[in-house]
């Protein structure tokens, strides 16, 4: 069971980063009404908006992982009657 999960994992994981970099694009746009956040080495940007895009980033990013890792366990469970991290 785990050596099947392991690899459909990574996979969605990836799939879970290409959709968080597209979701955090868009919270991005709505919240400051700029296309692209700010570079930590743009000498034009300030530290809050810096470091507040950083933060979003990271939130949009961690609940887009969790919601994607939690969802593919349910998926194996459904399909096989058992949680992939049991023995």
């Amino acid at each position: 069971m785990k050596l099947l999960y392991k690899p459909l994992s990574l996979l969605f994981s990836v799939l879970g980063g290409l959709l968080a970099g597209i979701a955090f694009k868009q919270v991005w746009r709505l919240a400051a009404g700029e296309d692209d956040a700010p570079d930590a080495d743009d000498p034009d940007r300030g530290w809050r908006e810096v470091l507040l895009a950083a933060a979003v980033q990271g939130a949009v990013f961690a609940l887009v992982k969790a919601a994607v890792q939690r969802t593919s366990a349910q998926a194996v469970r459904r399909a096989t009657g058992r949680w992939p991290a049991d023995d």
